[in-house]
């Protein structure tokens, strides 16, 4: 499955794995949000509430397409943020791993605190 997200300087898509928070969160595509940035990390509320799975993970790879339960958000880390040890991406606590960003993970940058962001689904 594969998503597009957009926000107003760009767009990445992502492919995410078939795990049940990816379908949860196809059932509510498309949606409109406010990006929020943590050091090198964006993530957005998406109205969706899952439970953690058993392989939550907190230090992942730049470009994880990761979904925060605590929060109800889809987190992007492209970088550290501001709990991470070095130049790991560590996620504010452990997080579902949902897929992984296709392209550059740095295109995040552009991201501004408060930009509107809208995700979609990609036809096949």
């Amino acid at each position: 499955m594969q998503i597009r997200i957009s926000w107003p300087a760009g767009h990445l898509t992502a492919t995410l794995d078939d795990t049940p928070t990816a379908q949860a969160l196809a059932k509510a595509l498309p949606l409109a949000s406010t990006a929020r940035t943590w050091g090198e990390e964006v993530y957005f509320d998406t109205g969706v509430s899952v439970a953690l799975e058993e392989s939550a993970q907190q230090v992942v790879e730049s470009g994880t397409v990761a979904f925060w339960t605590d929060g109800d958000a889809l987190a992007l880390p492209y970088g550290p943020t501001p709990i991470s040890r070095g130049d790991e991406c560590r996620l504010a606590s452990p997080c579902n791993v949902l897929g992984h960003l296709d392209g550059d993970p740095r295109t995040l940058a552009t991201v501004r605190d408060g930009d509107p962001v809208r995700v979609e689904l990609v036809a096949d």
